[in-house]
């Protein structure tokens, strides 16, 4: 029942601040990136017999009123610095946002009171602000890598972002690309390392980072030796059952030979022997 008589009584004030002419006029939704800074334009038309007193920002919230958390008050002196009031008390309502957080993922509204309780309002409609961290995306599903090979990292964001420009890191260290995308081609161990974007002139907006290894030539000349290694000791096992074999058939042709010499000579001997 509380839920119907909050929806009957906003629906009573939204039809008696129409009426009055009172309006708050907000962007599109906006798109920012985790770490930057977003402006969200604003006007309000007001009455011109009363006197504006208080202005007010909040955030997921309808009403937008005195006992609701506010990002942006006239009237504190303990605002949060990453919200600044780039507007006024006569008609501009610009808000800004700066170093973007996941918990600024919500809808704004904008409210002022004036010196007549009736003429106060709170724009309802709001604005839609939505978060997003760059992030890179490569051309191989993996991050392991030979000598010689290429491959394409893009910085992307799920923001309609117009010709993004971006600085590219390698381990913390700048490198001269500025394209959304990196092209690395003729890999060698020096191009191993965790690689980041962000926003350029903005190092708050760097994505999560990309591990990127190129086997080395330790690496390479390792698995050629082990290679060469159980390739020699297979030879080697080879020529001992060669010569092996070969013993033991010389060693069966001394005895068939030695047999061969008794029993003749055995026959010799019969046949001398008066």
């Amino acid at each position: 029942m509380a839920v119907w008589d909050k929806k009957i009584l906003w629906a009573v004030m939204l039809v008696l601040t129409g009426a009055l002419g009172l309006r708050v006029n907000y962007p599109d939704p906006v798109c920012g990136i985790k770490g930057s800074t977003v402006t969200l334009p604003c006007s309000f038309t007001p009455l011109e017999s009363v006197k504006i007193i208080r202005v007010v920002w909040c955030k997921n919230h309808e009403f937008c009123q005195r006992e609701t958390p506010s990002v942006y008050d006239s009237e504190s002196n303990n605002n949060n610095p990453r919200y600044r009031y780039l507007g006024d008390q006569k008609g501009d309502c610009t808000l800004q946002i700066s170093d973007l957080q996941e918990e600024d993922n919500a809808t704004f509204r904008f409210r002022m009171e004036t010196n007549d309780p009736i003429a106060s309002f709170t724009g309802q409609s709001g604005v839609r602000v939505t978060v997003d961290q760059m992030e890179i995306r490569s051309s191989r599903d993996v991050g392991e890598f030979k000598r010689g090979e290429e491959v394409t990292l893009n910085c992307t964001t799920s923001c309609s972002i117009h010709q993004l420009e971006v600085s590219w890191f390698r381990d913390g260290s700048a490198l001269s690309e500025t394209g959304p995308a990196l092209h690395l081609s003729d890999l060698t161990a020096k191009d191993s390392g965790n690689y980041t974007c962000g926003l350029k002139r903005n190092n708050g907006t760097l994505s999560v980072p990309y591990s990127l290894h190129v086997e080395t030539d330790q690496e390479g000349g390792g698995l050629l030796l082990i290679v060469r290694l159980v390739v020699g000791v297979l030879l080697i096992l080879f020529a001992v059952v060669l010569v092996a074999c070969v013993s033991k058939r010389t060693e069966e042709k001394v005895e068939d030979s030695i047999i061969i010499y008794n029993a003749v000579d055995s026959t010799i001997r019969r046949q001398t022997t008066p």
